[in-house]
């Protein structure tokens, strides 16, 4: 892979001071993937995949970056930590979080490895990350798809469980 590749990232938090987590979260990839390129408005969603009277702040940011995928897993997970984040989602069960950074789409990669896939596998079924996503890369283009995340998103409402 050659040169800067477009990274799309979804970010959420659900406990704490939400809009400080997102935001803090954005300052702390800067410092490392470089100027944030688009960033989403911050969306108020329910909890998806499990019950919480907490909702979450959800939002997508772009960077342009050439760091390789996995360890651009490594820096989101480090800076998860050290945004106060202990636990990831074990088993699918899925819980409150302080933060969470999901690589969705880089560039045109396809991977699946045992730690990290890409595409993100659930992008498509939440209605919580293609929006925000829809809002900074309308034609962007899931490469598995071959579908643009507008029309994805388009696709997931007229379905009516987005949510």
């Amino acid at each position: 892979m050659k040169g800067k590749q477009n990274l799309f990232l979804g970010l959420g938090t659900n406990r704490g001071d939400k809009i400080n987590n997102l935001t803090r979260a954005i300052e702390e990839l800067s410092l490392v993937l470089g100027c944030c390129t688009a960033l989403s408005p911050f969306l108020e969603t329910e909890p998806w995949g499990y019950e919480s009277s907490n909702s979450y702040l959800n939002c997508a940011a772009a960077f342009k970056t050439d760091i390789p995928p996995m360890e651009l897993l490594k820096i989101t997970e480090r800076i998860e930590r050290m945004l106060g984040r202990t636990e990831k989602t074990m088993n699918g069960e899925y819980h409150d979080r302080i933060i969470d950074i999901d690589i969705l789409l880089y560039g045109n990669t396809v991977l699946k490895s045992e730690r990290l896939t890409i595409p993100h596998p659930l992008m498509h079924e939440r209605e919580f990350v293609l929006h925000p996503l829809a809002e900074i890369a309308p034609e962007a283009m899931h490469p598995l798809f071959g579908v643009e995340i507008k029309k994805l998103l388009q696709m997931l409402e007229g379905r009516g469980d987005g949510t």
